[in-house]
């Protein structure tokens, strides 16, 4: 036991990430540990890393220099993707002192039995193919909403992705597993549950069960009030998925669906398993069934031979379909990736410049979604933290609303009329 010891956590990247990260430290709590803030001097942090976005390095750097700067004695492990992919490269980082990989971070308790510094770090991440055990698990203390892992890893090899050589073959839990999991969260006064993995509308595939099996389940769980699905791939979101969701009082009307690209050369080119028909084809029975629903996308702007002609359809083809908002990402080379042999490369200023262009973009759609219920009312999840003075939370289709803080507290629920826009992205409301 770790009795009287203190563990801190950083969580990088993505809500699956969160999820993970709760679990650690859950499972720390049930060694002895109590968590504390990173600034509060503890004796391990632990950094859950991240290798989608860019400056990997930096942002790990970065967190293990904060580490040092709480307590220089504390006991620095790094987990998450980038460690399973650079395991060398951090171990060299001064102050880290464990490195684990995808097949051992859940041992992490182990590991740190009888652990001390010393000045060379150590690195255990093995093959990524050997990788084979699914953890569940559900974020909690991070945010309102709980982030509720129902799938890992991945099986598609899109040409600029290195998911799947950091977090392995896709993977699941059984429905009812799934479903007990969910419990847990929902008794731990979780009021909004995500569904997130990275692929996962592949839930379920080893066990002769779908994504549809287990939203269904979820939906006759008692106690809470909300599910959303976070990312699913547009080729899995099928048309009983999109039925089901609308017919629901408790999956949100809210869909996040990755495009990456609007033209059909470079969606084959980033080895997509969807084309711009299927794609609009989504959208058009999400908005058939659900006008009001908000429909965020993720595109890559200067992917390898996104000629300008290719990328202006691609703009075109965006503005042609009704979406809420995107989450523009810029192209960078990623190691053993297969677009590094693709010889047209986009030169990185034209990159950042078509990442403006899609941007706003972004902002005129989600002004237009915000703009279409003023004057409605919603009912809208509360935060915990506070801003300046106000409390945020979002609605059903996924406005993010402000109210005066002291009017309402976190983790509550409230009917909001929907006021006025604000210059910073959000809608400021009057409770009813």
């Amino acid at each position: 036991m770790a009795s009287g010891l203190k563990a801190a956590f950083h969580t990088l990247g993505c809500k699956l990430n969160f999820s993970e990260t709760s679990t650690l430290a859950r499972q720390l709590g049930d060694a002895g540990y109590a968590r504390v803030h990173l600034d509060d001097a503890p004796d391990v942090v632990v950094i859950n890393t991240c290798s989608v976005t860019d400056h990997a390095d930096a942002k790990c750097r970065n967190a293990v220099r904060r580490a040092m700067q709480s307590n220089p004695e504390a006991f620095v492990v790094v987990v998450g993707c980038y460690a399973q992919l650079k395991p060398a490269k951090i171990a060299q980082i001064e102050g880290v002192d464990l490195v684990l990989g995808a097949g051992e971070k859940f041992n992490l308790a182990t590991h740190l039995e009888g652990a001390q510094k010393s000045e060379e770090a150590r690195a255990i991440a093995g093959e990524i193919k050997e990788v084979r055990a699914f953890v569940p698990g559900f974020s909690s203390g991070d945010r309102t909403r709980t982030f509720l892992k129902v799938q890992d890893g991945c099986n598609y090899f899109c040409a600029f992705c290195t998911i799947p050589l950091a977090r392995g073959r896709s993977r699941s839990a059984n429905v009812a597993q799934t479903v007990a999991e969910a419990q847990k969260a929902v008794a731990a006064g979780a009021k909004e549950i995500v569904l997130t993995g990275v692929n996962i509308g592949d839930f379920g595939t080893a066990h002769g069960e779908t994504l549809l099996d287990l939203v269904r389940e979820l939906d006759r769980l008692e106690g809470v009030e909300r599910f959303r699905i976070s990312s699913i791939e547009p080729n899995l979101l099928t048309d009983e998925l999109i039925d089901f969701v609308a017919a629901s009082k408790k999956f949100q009307p809210h869909f996040h669906i990755p495009l990456q690209s609007g033209h059909d050369e470079v969606l084959s080119a980033m080895r997509r398993r969807y084309r711009t028909d299927l794609y609009r084809s989504r959208i058009e029975r999400i908005r058939a069934r659900m006008p009001h629903a908000s429909i965020g996308v993720d595109v890559i702007v200067g992917f390898p031979g996104e000629s300008k002609e290719r990328f202006l359809a691609s703009v075109d083809f965006i503005k042609s379909i009704e979406i809420s908002y995107l989450h523009v990402f810029t192209y960078s080379e990623r190691p053993n990736t297969t677009a590094l042999r693709i010889d047209e490369v986009v030169p990185v200023p034209e990159r950042k410049e078509r990442n403006k262009t899609l941007r706003n973009v972004s902002l005129k759609a989600q002004r237009a979604h915000y703009e279409a219920f003023l004057g409605q009312e919603v009912d809208v999840l509360f935060e915990e933290a506070e801003e300046d003075g106000l409390r945020m939370g979002y609605s059903p289709n996924y406005i993010r609303v402000a109210v005066p803080s002291d009017k309402v507290q976190g983790n509550d629920i409230h009917a909001v009329k929907l006021d006025r826009i604000d210059p910073l992205g959000w809608v400021h409301g009057t409770l009813v």
